[in-house]
Parts: C-alpha cells; sequence; structure tokens
C-alpha cells in the first residue's frame, strides 16, 4: 500500500515537473486563422508542439499591422508575416529574422474572368483593380513590361480590398492581388471560370508568401529550433493526411467549416514549405534587388541581417 502510494506520488511528481517544464511561446498570426495556416493548426492538433517541450499561445491580431512589430518590441516570439514586407522592415532597420517559412511561393496573382484575355499583354487598355499601392502596382508593371506592354496604358483603380465583387460587378476588367488559393476559388464557387496569372511566371521574381519572424536577439533561444521542428511535423502529417486533418480543423473551428476553407485546404497543400527552417538565399536576394530597382526600399540590405536558416 505505501508502496503504491509513494509510485503514484513519485509519478505525480514527475508529471508535474513536465508539466511545469515546457516553454511558453506566443506565435501571432498575420490574420485571423485560416487554411494558409494549416502547418501550424496541425502541428497542435497531433500534439507536436507538446511533444517539443513547447506551450505554444497562437493570437490572431486586432490590427494585421502588428505582429511583426510586436515580435520587434519584445512582445511576442515569433509573427507571421510576408516576406516582401520584410524587406520593407529591413530597410526600416526594425530588428527582425526570418527564421522559418509557412508558404514558399507566392499567392499574388491576375485574375480576370474576360476570356479574349489569354496573357498579360491583354490587359492593354483595361481596368485594373488593386489594393495595396507601391508593391502591386510595380509587381504589376514589371508583368506588363515582361509582355512588352506599357504600364502607362492601363487604369489602375483602387477597389479597397473588394476584388472579388470589383470583378463581379464588371467595375474593372481585371484584379491584381488575389490569392490563387483563396479568391481564384471563391469565383469558382460563384459559377465563374477566372483566368488566372500568376506573378512568378511574368518577370516577378519568385518570393515566400507567409514567414515567421524572430526578433534578432532570440533567435538563438532553443525554442525558436523546437518551434521549428514541430512545425515540420504538422506539414509532415498535413501532406500525410489532408482530409483527415481537415475534418480534425473543421470540428475545432466549426465557424470555418465552409466550402471556401474546404477547398482552399486542399489546395493550399503543395504550397507550404516541407522544411519550414530552409533558407533559400538567392530568391531573397533577387526580391531585395527587385524591391531596390522599383525604388520601394532605399538601400540593398544583406539577407544575413534579416534571414536566417536554423537548421
Amino acid at each position: 500500500m505505501i508502496k503504491n502510494t509513494l509510485c503514484g506520488l513519485l509519478l505525480s511528481a514527475t508529471l508535474a515537473g513536465q508539466a511545469t517544464a515546457a516553454e511558453k511561446l506566443t506565435l501571432v498570426l498575420d490574420w485571423y486563422i485560416n487554411p494558409d495556416h494549416a502547418p501550424i493548426m496541425v502541428a497542435e492538433q497531433i500534439g507536436a508542439f507538446k511533444a517539443e517541450g513547447l506551450d505554444v499561445k497562437i493570437v490572431p491580431p486586432s490590427d494585421p499591422a502588428l505582429p511583426p512589430r510586436l515580435v520587434a518590441a519584445k512582445q511576442a516570439d515569433l509573427a507571421i508575416t510576408y516576406q516582401p514586407q520584410l524587406h520593407f522592415f529591413a530597410d526600416q532597420g526594425l530588428p527582425l529574422m526570418r527564421v522559418g517559412t509557412l508558404i514558399n511561393s507566392p499567392l499574388n496573382t491576375i485574375i480576370t474572368l474576360d476570356k479574349t484575355i489569354t496573357t498579360p499583354a491583354g490587359l492593354k487598355g483595361k481596368k485594373i483593380g488593386y489594393s495595396v499601392s507601391g508593391i502591386e502596382q510595380a509587381t504589376l508593371a514589371t508583368m506588363l513590361q515582361h509582355e512588352h506592354i506599357n504600364p502607362n496604358d492601363t487604369h489602375l483603380i483602387n477597389v479597397n480590398f473588394q476584388l472579388t465583387s470589383a470583378l463581379l460587378a464588371g467595375q474593372v476588367d481585371a484584379v491584381i492581388g488575389g490569392y490563387r488559393n483563396i479568391e481564384a476559388l471563391e469565383l469558382k464557387l460563384q459559377g465563374k471560370d477566372p483566368v488566372v496569372f500568376n506573378v512568378e511566371d511574368y518577370g516577378v521574381p519568385a518570393y515566400d508568401e507567409l514567414i515567421i519572424v524572430a526578433n534578432r536577439d532570440t533567435v538563438t533561444e532553443p525554442k525558436i529550433k523546437k518551434f521549428l521542428a514541430a512545425l515540420k511535423k504538422g506539414s509532415d502529417y498535413l501532406h500525410a493526411h489532408p482530409q483527415e486533418s481537415w475534418l480534425a480543423f473543421a470540428k475545432a473551428h466549426p465557424e470555418l467549416n465552409t466550402e471556401l476553407n474546404k477547398q482552399a485546404w486542399q489546395a493550399s497543400l503543395p504550397l507550404f514549405a516541407r522544411d519550414p527552417a530552409k533558407l533559400d538565399k538567392v530568391r531573397y536576394q533577387a526580391y531585395e534587388q527587385f524591391l531596390f530597382d522599383n525604388k520601394l526600399i532605399k538601400k540593398i540590405t544583406p539577407v544575413e541581417q534579416y534571414a536566417v536558416e536554423l537548421h
């Protein structure tokens, strides 16, 4: 009896020790939870974070501009942001380092419902809706110049993030900024057959869409590597069990159990980084040069100052 009691107490103490040993880590998302975050959600589903000794708090932001700045101010450990934005942060001198990649393909596209437009060259004289000044204009201009079209021969209209509705209403002939795994699917669900041009196919350097950033002072903390190891487990499981992981996600987030999210979950699978820690240095250099050439950043910052591979 005493022996059993002692064993029970020892086991309880061991479990308690394991529970208190879990390191806390705060991850701020770029936006509300959605299929773009699938590897993170699956890592949580399968207990990968706990297996790495982490207690991960996943926080959707109140303002999508805040996450990287919270990390820069050391008010969060990690944040999801976009590679193009990282170059701007580096240009501004923010102490941010890319430590991982979630989606290693651009999502940005030009979308039109006009079947006579078979390449971006067909946009000459057309109205094009956009949402974000600067980078989308540079992207569009590069794609048009790739097709030997003067960007001034198109008409840009700011549709204030109403890309799909502006296209459906005929307010514009095409839009830039729609994601291939969201807006293109959304149009199909509305019975349309969109023509989609991927930005990297027309002269724009390929880039990582969603990345994970840490504060430059904290990149060597062991919990960052542990997070990336857990994220890889989540990505591996997601690719091996896409349907099972979708059903678990839909059950955990019933408000997100829609046909669009279900299709986006599947469409996003080939876009997720299979090795989140891996860094394509040449890709970052090329995109930095693209932004500099388009006068969107003031100087060329060496990749080592804003991106690292933590294998």
